[in-house]
């Protein structure tokens, strides 16, 4: 966003700059290259604005991106915190990988009640949509 601001202040200062400079021309053929100038002036500043709207664009996107594997990255720490904090879970024994909100489990469990828990521990974390378990038996 800061990016784009900075390119519309650029195109507006060149205009703004080419605009001045043809004020200061005498009449006559300066004029009509004052004119040119302002008109490749107002070219270039269309451009830029596209360059920089399509600029913003890409970096919502990015940021976007960054937004979800932060959150799956969240998700993924305070399942891994919760597992841990639970008596009897093995957690060394337990992997945890978050996608897009769908976690899954993998590794081994001592029991099926201990499986049962780790599932039900992740699915409690906020922002999961999904939980697969792929714990083994021991």
């Amino acid at each position: 966003m800061k990016t784009l601001k900075t390119l519309r202040l650029a195109g507006i200062s060149l205009l703004l700059a080419v605009a001045l400079a043809a004020c200061d021309q005498a009449p006559g053929p300066a004029e009509s290259a004052g004119k040119k100038i302002d008109q490749t002036a107002d070219a270039a500043g269309r451009k830029l604005a596209v360059v920089a709207d399509k600029a913003g664009e890409k970096l919502n996107e990015r940021g976007e991106k960054l937004g979800v594997a932060l959150d799956d990255a969240e998700i993924t720490a305070k399942i891994k915190a919760a597992i841990f904090a639970e008596p009897g879970l093995k957690t060394l024994q337990i992997n945890v990988d978050t996608v897009n909100g769908v976690v899954t489990l993998t590794g081994s469990a001592d029991s099926l009640p201990d499986s049962d828990r780790a599932k039900a521990l992740a699915g409690a974390v906020a922002g999961v949509k999904e939980v697969r378990n792929l714990l083994v038996l021991k």
